[in-house]
């Protein structure tokens, strides 16, 4: 059960640091650059702030341990959603394949994290 939660415990937080500080980190220090990412592939301004805010709560929702169960559900799926959709975006705007396989990568990793919290929760996939 150890390993289990270490495991889980370092999935999530690689992907707090990369799906919420980091960008709450450049919105409060650098806005100048918020807008970088999504407006390249085509997408308002707007969209890059939302974004965020629905990646901090996603992040906040897998990494706090009283949340309920369904709402921790929706938050993986919500993240998920987002790297899929960003591996597309990529594939078909700019084609460059490092800006493709790193959202993969999140996602790989965001999977270790919710089988580990499956496992956690003694519940099998």
């Amino acid at each position: 059960m150890k390993k289990n939660k270490i495991i889980f415990w370092t999935a999530t937080t690689i992907i707090a640091l990369m799906e919420a500080v980091m960008p709450i980190t450049t919105w409060i220090f650098a806005p100048e650059f918020m807008t970088v990412g999504t407006k390249a592939l085509g997408y308002p301004d707007y969209f890059a702030y939302s974004l965020v805010i629905a990646k901090v709560l996603g992040v906040i929702a897998i990494a706090l341990p009283k949340m309920p169960p369904k709402l921790k559900e929706w938050a993986y799926a919500g993240l998920t959603f987002n790297l899929i959709f960003a591996f597309i975006s990529h594939s078909c705007v700019d084609k460059n394949i490092g800006y493709m396989i790193m959202p993969l990568v999140f996602l790989g990793i965001l999977s270790v994290s919710y089988i580990y919290y499956q496992k956690i929760q003694n519940k099998t996939i």
